[in-house]
């Protein structure tokens, strides 16, 4: 055994839990079959800015101890999430609030947004919603669902509404107030400079190797170290035996503009059926940047196919059956260890990914 521990990739999870035992005394070999540390937080320069080679991250927590954990290796900015949709030409805040309430109806009181979707609701009779469509209208109404939901939805998920299950709509952000705030938490911002940063000071002390597949890695280093973490794919792992999970893919088209403002907002959402991305991402905007030009990311969801890269879990009733046996298998693992979005089969924000990591490490050391 030349390792403690074997981590298969450096993201988030694996770059925690890295530096956690690191720092106990532990030596721990991190792989990545990118050629590139930070999984989906990873972050590039171009032209002076900052780019998010994945899509948005915004850290967010109420969690004082994750704020406290992550500003230990990196600054961070305050930079407030406040994205806006446009359909058909019309601009609308997110998260929906007084201010789209008011761009929709004209209201300028909560208590008549309240009531105009509660006789909405109720017109429509839902009082148990089957599907995400049900659920979105009985939240928010036809007329934002129309507007804000319908398209934008099924263009990420790939399946009609009522298709979906009600709970990817639950979380979704509802005031009666005029903040444009997308979240509530108590600490918000992006490092200064993006991610990578902070990964590679969790990595310091580990070794690493990029370029490198897992699953062709173990056949030639069977013994290389005395336990495995395990962040990549949960079904992958075990060969697909009961056949693959389903996820949703992305595709993004970053290009650089000669403008110095290309929308005047980081996030926009096209929640049109007719435009094919979901939203734009002006990567400038995340850090207040006055560089004369600009890099500007459209996301585009695509099918997911095995070998192609998983971003969001399905997590229906029959993706959710398959995990289970999956999970199963995985628990029979000796000296392995589960971890981070892929190898939990579940959507994870940041501050999440890290608590569930500092936790790994504690139930390993107590169980040393």
């Amino acid at each position: 055994m030349e390792y403690n521990y074997l981590i298969v990739g450096a993201g988030l999870f694996g770059s925690v839990f890295a530096h956690e035992m690191t720092k106990r005394g532990h030596s721990c070999l991190v792989i990545d079959k990118r050629d590139h540390i930070g999984g989906n937080v990873y972050c590039r320069q171009q032209s002076g800015i900052t780019v998010h080679e994945y899509g948005p991250h915004i850290f967010h927590t109420d969690d004082e101890r994750i704020w406290r954990y992550v500003n230990q290796f990196g600054s961070f900015n305050s930079f407030v999430n406040a994205p806006i949709a446009v359909y058909h030409g019309d601009v609308y805040n997110l998260p929906f609030n007084m201010n789209t309430f008011c761009r929709i109806w004209g209201y300028i009181t909560p208590d008549e947004a309240k009531n105009r979707i509660r006789e909405s609701a109720k017109s429509l009779g839902i009082r148990d919603p089957r599907n995400l469509e049900e659920q979105a209208l009985s939240m928010v109404g036809p007329e934002v669902y129309e507007r804000l939901i319908k398209g934008y939805t099924e263009k990420q998920w790939g399946r009609p509404c009522k298709e979906l299950p009600p709970s990817i709509i639950r979380r979704l952000p509802l005031r009666f107030t005029f903040d444009n705030n997308y979240f509530t938490s108590k600490y918000q911002g992006i490092p200064i400079g993006g991610y990578t940063g902070i990964i590679q000071a969790l990595l310091d002390g580990s070794d690493v190797m990029l370029n490198t597949d897992y699953l062709q890695f173990r056949h030639k280093h069977p013994d290389i170290a005395e336990k495995t973490v395990y962040t990549g794919p949960i079904d992958a792992y075990f060969d697909y035996v009961f056949g693959p999970l389903e996820y949703r893919s992305l595709r993004f088209d970053t290009r650089e503009i000669c403008t110095d403002n290309y929308q005047g907002n980081a996030v926009v959402n096209f929640t049109s059926a007719a435009i094919p991305y979901t939203r734009a991402i002006e990567h400038k905007h995340f850090e207040f940047g006055k560089q004369p030009t600009t890099v500007v990311t459209l996301e585009y969801p695509v099918k997911w196919e095995p070998g192609m890269e998983p971003y969001y879990p399905v997590n229906d009733e029959a993706n959710y059956v398959l995990y289970s046996m999956y999970k199963r298998l995985a628990r029979k693992e000796r000296n392995v260890i589960f971890g981070g979005r892929l190898g939990s089969y579940r959507y994870y924000d940041m501050d999440q990914v890290i608590a569930s990591a500092l936790d790994a490490v504690e139930k390993d050391v107590s169980a040393s």
